[in-house]
């Protein structure tokens, strides 16, 4: 009885342990989530000011694929240079990228696994095999997970910061944005769960790439007819020349705030995660407590028991 006691009194002592562990982990990703909710704010404003620019182009015609080429004004791209331009060609699909959005690490709950098989379902869905597409894996466990099963993955990326700002994603941004332009892919897909609440977040498989009225995110953009759109814009330098600048720094936005809004789900996630796991060590601990006091009330009575047993043997 006495060896029970010790091992159940060791089972308890063990499991504050982990309490207080997962208890200081919960408190650290409640502290990141709403430093970047804080930051997302600011983001939210240079999105929304750049999708304005983007949709009035639309509304001036520049993006129903009419624009007039002036090579006199239009600057010439570099090798390290996106053509803005090409973001508006819809090309034979021949392979599809998909960038997919995950932690480097376990304990955030359901966030990868969520990820990874409603990933799995789009490209079963979508009749994509392991030879036409190419995967952009943002996260080592999604990187790992298409590597064992014999997808291409084209590039992967790990180590992403927990409030990750733009300059420290902007060359991995540039890089995917890139790949679009070397043809290494014809169309890109993010996939990523997507922050509702700290409960609560959903997957998002989201077409970015080529740009089109849909990317743009107005639903009455292409329901519209030409006469509703009154405002005519005079541009200078030309049309070309605004879209080369505009339309790479678009598609950049938005792959950032697949990353911004991700990231974000995944505070939540392991916040969650975190939090439930104290729960159930405080209900450990308070079964374990209840068994011990048991056990030790059973031991005492036991001795007492032989304590008045040998007196009355002695009488």
């Amino acid at each position: 009885m006495g060896a029970s006691l010790q091992e159940v009194k060791r089972r308890i002592s063990s499991t504050k342990k982990t309490e207080q562990i997962t208890g200081a982990m919960q408190m650290v990703s409640t502290a990141k989530l709403s430093q970047i909710q804080r930051h997302t704010t600011s983001y939210h404003v240079y999105a929304d000011k750049i999708r304005s620019v983007i949709t009035h182009l639309a509304q001036t015609h520049l993006l129903d694929g009419k624009v007039v080429s002036d090579s006199a004004s239009t600057p010439k791209k570099n090798k390290d240079q996106v053509s803005g331009l090409d973001m508006l060609t819809k090309r034979d699909v021949k392979h599809t990228g998909i960038v997919v959005i995950t932690s480097d690490r376990g304990l955030v709950g359901s966030y990868n696994s969520n990820v990874i098989k409603q990933t799995m379902e789009l490209i079963k869905n979508a009749g994509h095999t392991t030879d036409d597409t190419v995967i952009i894996a943002l996260g080592g466990t999604g990187a790992d997970f298409f590597k064992k099963r014999g997808y291409n993955v084209a590039f992967e990326y790990r180590g992403i910061n927990d409030i990750p700002k733009f300059r420290d994603t902007q060359q991995l941004v540039k890089k995917i944005v890139g790949m679009y332009d070397d043809e290494t892919y014809d169309e890109l897909f993010v996939c990523y769960n997507h922050f509702v609440n700290t409960l609560t977040s959903e997957f998002r498989a989201e077409q970015m790439l080529p740009i089109s009225a849909i990317n743009i995110g107005d639903d009455d953009l292409t329901q519209k007819s030409d006469e509703e759109y009154a405002p005519v814009y005079e541009m200078e330098p030309s049309q070309d020349a605004i879209l080369e600048v505009v339309l790479p720094q678009y598609a950049e936005s938005l792959i950032y705030g697949a990353i911004l809004d991700a990231k974000t789900s995944e505070h939540a996630s392991s916040s969650t995660a975190m939090k439930s796991a104290t729960d159930n060590a405080k209900d450990i601990i308070s079964s374990l407590e209840l068994q011990f006091n048991r056990a030790r009330q059973s031991a005492i009575t036991t001795e007492i028991t032989e304590i008045t047993g040998a007196q009355a043997a002695l009488d």
